[in-house]
């Protein structure tokens, strides 16, 4: 059982004046919504009087917190959890008074059984009560003893807690949490509840606040964004969402993810189509092309359908770039049903996919299926797919060669970029694109700066756009996104820890953006 914790509470965990602030680490572990969730866990200990720990200490895992932010999706999902952890166990008896918090999926999951397989560790939290990250913290110095604490449901919106944002020229907004798909191989809905829609002025204040700090790219974010609205009564309310995020001023760049086929309807096409800010993206999971395992999936359309999804959105976006999730082996599947799956690869011409070997999961339907495909096949079977797919998305990436493309230059993105003097970012499309700078004086992009360039060579999974070296097309566009980026790299913003009903400000010398929800023009549930 939960404790209702006062809303001001982690402020009152601040260090008092002369004491040195502990520093802390989050560590994450899978998904976007995992990505996002830990921007919230960073911007609550920061309110509760917690500094960042520098890059160095980041690397040597050296902080007085570390919190694992867990992912419960793949059957190696423990494994990494508890070699984390293992690792950790040595530094903890180092150092006295270090912390270990873990948090996300695999916490809500099997809860107290990480204290028992791993008792260094001092906090377990769940997603559905991230909010008391800070208290249970203090708690466990105070008793000297683990705590766990887990919700069966959401307590807090995790939009209204303050977020240490990664990045000033892009950002993840939360649009609703929890799924009500039936997917036989998911662990989701179990983790993270039942779908809960945020109100549109509420996800709307936080991407104007986004802006007015200077990003100029948002993704919409959910476990099925396309469902958005169904828990108030309005089935057309994504469309207009991605209407109206798009029409704010200072906006470049509105993406979205992940989408359901079954779920997916043509007024979101031509909301993506007429709304130049919504970029020419989408990530459309498939999971199987052999319809007899998609009704095994309890995935709610067939492959005509996948199909003719497509096929539209090319019609209304001929450069659209798609990109899927598939997961190859699931119980039941023969010969005949990959070979589906190959041709609907074959015919979808995925920019790039996200291939899975199936792993059962306890708790999901799936896990009760004996029909188990020899761990041989499905390794021969996935490398037939890889193989496919790098062909595709090559084929793909060299029909870009020579067009020109805008790059949102992002802040570490090519691991390669000092070696070869280039930088990295996404194209409209949301294809990897190392171009390379002038040799003479001209303008050097920084990051969150659009720059237009030629694309000159291609990779499978990526492009190049020497053009600058070659005469060809390298225009920087500054942007209020550079600016900010700027401004951080410059400590000219005081550090700020906006929670709920705060202002919002810039981060300061440690970077990131802290953000609290704004109060003003939000519409009440």
């Amino acid at each position: 059982m939960s404790t209702t914790l006062p809303a001001l509470l982690p402020d009152a965990l601040a260090p008092e004046r002369g004491e040195v602030a502990r520093t802390y680490l989050v560590k994450t572990l899978g998904c976007q919504m995992n990505v996002h969730d830990s921007e919230h866990m960073a911007g609550m200990l920061e309110q509760a009087g917690y500094v960042a720990a520098s890059p160095v200490q980041a690397a040597a895992e050296d902080a007085d917190v570390i919190v694992i932010n867990t992912c419960a999706v793949r059957e190696n999902a423990a494994d990494k959890l508890y070699g984390n952890l293992g690792r950790l166990a040595a530094s903890k008896r180092a150092r006295p008074g270090m912390q270990i918090a873990v948090g996300g999926c695999l916490a809500q999951k099997d809860r107290a059984g990480i204290v028992e397989r791993a008792p260094w560790v001092d906090v377990v939290f769940g997603t559905h009560n991230l909010d008391v990250l800070p208290v249970l913290l203090e708690r466990a110095r105070h008793n000297a003893a683990a705590q766990v604490e887990i919700e069966e449901s959401l307590k807090v919106f995790p939009s209204t807690l303050p977020t240490r944002r990664e990045s000033v020229y892009a950002g993840w907004v939360s649009i609703s949490v929890g799924c009500n798909n039936t997917c036989t191989f998911c662990i989701v809905p179990h983790l993270r509840g039942k779908e809960r829609d945020r109100r549109p002025g509420e996800i709307l204040a936080e991407v104007e606040a986004l802006v007015s700090q200077g990003a100029i790219e948002v993704t919409l974010l959910g476990q099925n964004v396309n469902s958005y609205g169904v828990e108030f009564g309005d089935r057309g309310a994504f469309s207009r969402l991605l209407r109206a995020a798009g029409a704010i001023e200072g906006l470049e760049r509105v993406r979205f993810t992940s989408p359901h086929p079954a779920a997916f309807t043509d007024d979101v096409i031509e909301a993506m189509a007429q709304t130049p800010t919504v970029m020419p993206q989408l990530h459309m999971p498939l999971q199987s092309g052999s319809d007899r395992i998609l009704r095994a999936m309890r995935r709610s359309y067939r492959s005509d359908k996948f199909l003719g999804i497509l096929e539209r959105v090319r019609a209304a976006m001929p450069d659209a770039a798609i990109t899927t999730d598939i997961i190859v082996g699931f119980p039941g599947e023969t010969e005949e049903d990959f070979a589906e799956t190959l041709r609907v690869v074959e015919a979808s011409r995925f920019a790039s996919a996200f291939t899975f070997q199936y792993s059962p999961r306890p708790g999901t339907p799936a896990f009760d299926l004996t029909d188990e495909v020899p761990k041989a096949v499905v390794q021969e079977r996935f490398l037939r797919l890889t193989a496919l797919q790098d062909r595709i998305a090559h084929e793909e990436n060299l029909a870009q060669v020579g067009r020109t493309v805008e790059v949102l230059v992002a802040e570490a993105e090519g691991r390669k970029d000092g070696a070869t003097h280039r930088v990295t970012g996404r194209a409209a499309d949301n294809r990897l694109v190392h171009l390379a700078l002038p040799d003479h004086g001209a303008d050097v992009p920084r990051p969150g700066d659009l720059v237009s360039v030629t694309v000159t060579h291609a990779a499978p999974y990526h492009l190049v756009a020497d053009s600058a070296l070659t005469g060809g097309t390298f225009a920087v566009r500054r942007t209020a996104a550079g600016d900010a980026w700027d401004r951080r790299q410059n400590g000219a913003d005081e550090h700020s820890h906006a929670g709920a009903g705060d202002s919002c400000g810039t981060g300061g010398p440690t970077g990131p953006v802290v953000l609290g929800l704004p109060t003003i023009g939000l519409a009440r549930r």
